[in-house]
């Protein structure tokens, strides 16, 4: 008896910068993200890519990937995407993109994947608030004294 439906699996999600095909047909992704690092908030990302392979499942089904804030209820993005899998030995390659994502505090912000409602998996992009180096002489903060020149040997 063949099955004619098995939920599929989710190989791997990766969140990245962009996403290429070369001329073989193969993709490659650029940036990897594991966190954004940001010079001030609210800040725009201009562009997010999630990369979504699933396996091992068999029939129609509608993938959902969902960008949620920080207080873990809010939904900044989402999209849905249609696909099939005809035998349980092939695989489907899913990406979504996010066009002008602004985050507006720092925080621990969510990637969802979902197939037929159904969660598998959820990761944490943390959003990491970082002044550049030379923030502190920018705001007028007084700079740290500098060190005491030593003293000049007699002959």
């Amino acid at each position: 008896m063949q099955p004619t439906r098995i939920l599929p699996d989710l190989q791997c999600s990766l969140l990245c910068e962009e996403i290429r095909q070369e001329i073989t047909g193969n993709l490659f992704l650029i940036g990897v993200i594991s966190f954004l690092r940001v010079p001030q908030l609210p800040v725009v990302a201009s562009r997010l890519c999630v990369f979504n392979r699933w396996t091992a499942g068999v029939g129609q089904f509608t993938e959902c990937t969902r960008l949620i804030a920080p207080d873990q209820s809010t939904i900044l993005n989402k999209a849905e995407v249609k696909f099939v899998l005809q035998d349980a030995a092939l695989n489907a390659t899913n990406f979504t993109l996010f066009n002008q994502v602004e985050f507006k505090t720092a925080g621990t912000y969510f990637i969802e994947v979902l197939v037929d409602d159904v969660m598998k998996l959820r990761y944490p992009v943390p959003v990491v608030l970082v002044p550049p180096p030379n923030a502190q002489t920018q705001t007028g903060a007084q700079q740290p004294p500098a060190a005491p020149e030593a003293p000049e040997s007699q002959a």
